[in-house]
């Protein structure tokens, strides 16, 4: 049983090694001796539990979309003020700075996507999966009597997700614009569609 462990904790160091090997090198020209480089360990040792480079970048693109999902969840959880709420999940979406490895990431592999369906699928579920995130805070919002949705709550929910999305490439590209300026602004918009200051 302890070898199963031993495997498993290994293969989570390379997925995480495989990160880093991507935000600072990207997808394109990636090799098992730069994420081999990451974790210190041999390319033979990286092959032996991802044989197919390939299939270590889906393991990164699974891993880094489940986690950076329920980070946002984790990030709301306790949270009463519907506000508090919506203004926590706004952060959650976008870049600190052009150095914050998990948007590089999910970038590099949203462009990926073009060409791979298993990316495709995967930047889809986490497109749906921000939207519910977003639409559920709306409607606590309504239900707090918080909230006067200017909209209907999924169009809202899909417009602050595209957002998001879009600033953060602005953020991550050097551009300007930094992560706290675009918080700001997407909560402005936030704001007027919900009726209600966010503060």
């Amino acid at each position: 049983m302890a070898r199963v462990k031993d495997q498993a904790a290994r293969r989570a160091e390379i997925v995480d090694a495989a990160k880093r090997a991507i935000a600072a090198r990207g997808l394109t020209g990636l090799r098992l001796k730069d994420v081999a480089a990451e974790c210190e360990l041999t390319a033979g040792a990286v092959a032996y539990y991802y044989p197919d480079l390939t299939q270590l970048v889906r393991e990164v693109h699974l891993d880094e979309v489940d986690r950076f999902y329920w980070d946002r969840r984790r990030a709301i959880e306790a949270v009463d003020d519907p506000r508090v709420k919506l203004s926590r999940t706004v952060a959650s979406g976008v870049p600190s700075s052009a150095r914050d490895v998990d948007f590089q990431v999910l970038n590099e592999l949203h462009v990926h996507a073009y060409r791979d369906e298993v990316h495709a699928r995967l930047m889809a579920d986490l497109f749906d999966r921000e939207v519910s995130l977003y639409e559920s805070v709306l409607m606590d919002g309504v239900a707090a009597g918080v909230f006067a949705l200017k909209a209907p709550a999924g169009m809202i929910a899909r417009n602050l997700v595209a957002l998001e999305d879009a600033y953060g490439l602005h953020v991550l590209g050097g551009s300007r614009v930094g992560g706290a300026e675009v918080r700001d602004m997407i909560l402005a918009h936030a704001a007027v569609m919900v009726g209600c200051d966010l503060g």
